[in-house]
């Protein structure tokens, strides 16, 4: 989870402006079945102190063994934990699977602790970075990201990896679909929160995990609640939330907005936010409607799976087409 991460690296931080040298790793890719998704982060100082997580435990006490005999003293490593394949390490995984770590050796000086500031403004929300860093010599580079795709890209020589802030699934209103995909969204690792203010509706709904406000989502949009890794969801057919919802998050950086209903329906809410709320035709756009991929999805677990495959369609940058 990306909260964990913003965790490491103000970690990272504390140590560096106190002195300390400190390695940080990020889990690059991992292949069969692995604990951590890729661009997840670890820190270790030069005192052995640790923080954040690459796999269940394993991989961590290999690699606190290895820095403590003084390894990993170049700017930049990739090692390889599963396979055997890298002879500096000797660990199999128990859960069968294969993942690469890039080790970054990061000296104790301003350079690296304003490099860790901009980290840890991405990981708020306040803007989104593409990372990239060369194997050959370590040195690093931030950019503006302002698209979608893999978190991380790596080759022979570099390394380019996203960071922002914990991917958040924004539903716009309770319905029988809306309870499923938080259920999913919280399986996928999503921060999910639910914003309703009818009491009636939300009388005796359980869902453990999940952030439930009662106000309009569209007062919570406008007040700051979506960033660049938001994904906004509207599910209830209620033009109240769903199109005030819409209204406001296309005046966002989502990268995902969404609204359910038949593509008449659609059409109809269209015309409503170009008349009243005075959409232009790119911020229409950007609205998913019909909503979800086109799976045959019937009950309301089969709409919530096919909205959640969008919505990872769509981060990972792939086009319909491409299905």
């Amino acid at each position: 989870m990306q909260h964990l991460d913003l965790q490491v690296v103000r970690q990272a931080l504390q140590w560096s402006g106190a002195g300390q040298r400190v390695w940080l790793c990020s889990v690059l890719f991992t292949y069969g079945s692995a604990p951590r998704a890729p661009g997840s982060l670890l820190a270790v100082n030069d005192r052995g102190q640790w923080v954040g997580s690459l796999s269940g435990g394993c991989v961590e006490e290999d690699f606190l063994a290895r820095v403590a005999e003084g390894e990993f003293a170049e700017p930049a490593t990739v090692v390889r934990y599963g396979d055997g394949s890298d002879t500096r390490s000797n660990i199999r995984l128990p859960c069968g699977g294969v993942l690469d770590v890039l080790v970054e050796n990061l000296p104790a000086d301003c350079q690296v602790q304003a490099h860790l500031r901009e980290l840890e403004s991405a990981l708020l929300g306040q803007r989104r970075l593409l990372r990239h860093v060369d194997l050959r010599n370590g040195q690093r580079r931030l950019d503006d990201d302002h698209s979608q795709g893999p978190r991380v890209v790596y080759d022979t020589d570099t390394v380019r990896l996203r960071v922002g802030a914990a991917q958040r699934l924004l539903l716009a209103g309770y319905s029988s679909v809306a309870h499923f995909c938080a259920e999913f969204g919280k399986g996928l690792g999503f921060e999910v929160i639910l914003c309703d203010p009818r009491d009636e509706v939300l009388e005796g709904v359980v869902l453990d995990g999940i952030e439930v406000r009662r106000e309009l989502p569209s007062v919570f949009i406008a007040n700051g609640g979506c960033h660049g890794d938001t994904a906004v969801v509207a599910l209830t057919h209620d033009p109240k939330i769903d199109d005030l919802a819409m209204l406001e998050a296309v005046r966002t950086e989502a990268f995902y907005i969404g609204v359910m209903g038949s593509r008449t329906t659609s059409d109809k809410r269209r015309e409503r936010l170009q008349r009243i709320g005075g959409l232009d035709a790119g911020q229409l756009a950007r609205i998913h409607a019909p909503i979800g991929l086109n799976l045959g999805s019937k009950t309301p677990a089969e709409i919530a799976l096919a909205v959640l495959a969008d919505i990872l369609r769509t981060r990972s940058g792939i086009a319909r087409e491409a299905l």
